[in-house]
């Protein structure tokens, strides 16, 4: 009788020892499912039909992060603009334009440069008849000798950018040009005097408007 109970004690044994498996096997894949977001009657079901949790739920149909999906999704835009003061439109070749040397001075709308204060009918208002503007990304009014730029010539100059000369001034003769700027301490502080070369990019026929304006922008820069 001693053999037999030994033989049964052992096979209780061995049956405890798989059911703690059994459980601890069940535990785990709960738990792995719980942090997949998987319902734990979910779990119980694909259990009891023999099914292993880790081999129902694939690698891509995980769950994602939030914060990886925000990484993943975000697009980083960027406004590309040009500044003319620094480089000109690099599909221009400055080399095939003529190079003019001159002594160039800036000059604002307000009474020290022009003699007006605002109010007065003609503050900011040019000798061809479009408002003084000053665009590093475009273009800026500037004021020159009619016989050596004719009204209308579009100049690149270097550090400033591309100048309309739409203005004449009883001091700017000769090689000589005024380039406009929004107020007095950019003329000083953005310019001074300078002399320099300057590019004839396109000669003038004597007048500028708006409409000109607008198809020398889509001309030359865009």
């Amino acid at each position: 009788m001693l053999p037999k109970a030994v033989n049964h004690a052992k096979w209780i044994c061995v049956a405890t020892i798989m059911m703690l498996l059994i459980m601890s096997f069940e535990k785990e894949e709960q738990m792995a499912a719980s942090s997949w977001g998987i319902e734990p009657s979910a779990v119980q079901k694909m259990l009891s039909e023999g099914a292993s949790v880790t081999s129902m739920v694939s690698r891509e149909s995980l769950p994602v992060k939030a914060e990886s999906a925000e990484l993943q999704t975000s697009e980083v835009k960027y406004e590309r603009t040009n500044n003319y003061s620094i480089l000109p439109n690099l599909n221009q070749d400055l080399s095939k334009y003529t190079a003019t040397e001159v002594v160039a001075t800036g000059y604002f709308a307000g009474k020290e440069s022009t003699g007006k204060n605002p109010g007065h009918p003609e503050y900011g208002v040019t000798f061809s008849g479009l408002k003084v503007q000053r665009d590093k990304n475009s273009l800026s009014t500037i004021a020159a000798d009619p016989s050596v730029f004719p009204i209308g010539s579009v100049l690149y100059i270097p550090g400033y950018g591309y100048g309309v000369v739409a203005d004449t001034g009883s001091a700017i003769k000769g090689n000589r040009i005024d380039l406009y700027f929004e107020t007095k301490d950019q003329v000083y502080k953005e310019w001074g005097k300078k002399t320099l070369h300057v590019f004839v990019v396109k000669k003038g026929d004597g007048k500028i408007t708006t409409v000109m304006w607008n198809q020398l922008v889509s001309e030359l820069l865009l």
